[in-house]
């Protein structure tokens, strides 16, 4: 399945590909203060469909997550990182950015980000 989302102003949309069977709820600093219900797809299956212009970007601790906000609104609705199995490039995808997705249906996996 194709899903289509924003940030809150519109100005920075994307695409990702595949089926959401479960979204991380990491309890890190940064993802619970921004209220992330992340989705992980392969960076291949992630299209931005705007300018990255009106992008910017934020890391923090470690420094291996690169993720993204808008210059205008300030919402984040993405990064991109690794995946800790193998080093493989992925798309963390906020999914409260994605249009017409019932939150409420949604396997909501808790992550201990902040012991790491």
């Amino acid at each position: 399945m194709r899903y289509h989302g924003a940030c809150h102003c519109g100005r920075n949309k994307f695409e990702a590909e595949g089926e959401i069977d479960r979204v991380i709820e990491c309890n890190c600093s940064h993802c619970s203060i921004k209220g992330y219900l992340l989705w992980f797809v392969p960076k291949d299956k992630f299209q931005l469909t705007t300018p990255e212009d009106g992008l910017a970007v934020y890391t923090f601790n470690k420094h291996v997550i690169k993720h993204y906000f808008c210059k205008t609104c300030g919402s984040a609705p993405f990064g991109f990182g690794v995946s800790p199995k193998g080093g493989e490039p992925v798309a963390a995808i906020n999914v409260r950015c994605i249009e017409g997705l019932d939150l409420n249906t949604l396997n909501r996996v808790p992550f201990d980000g902040r012991s790491l």
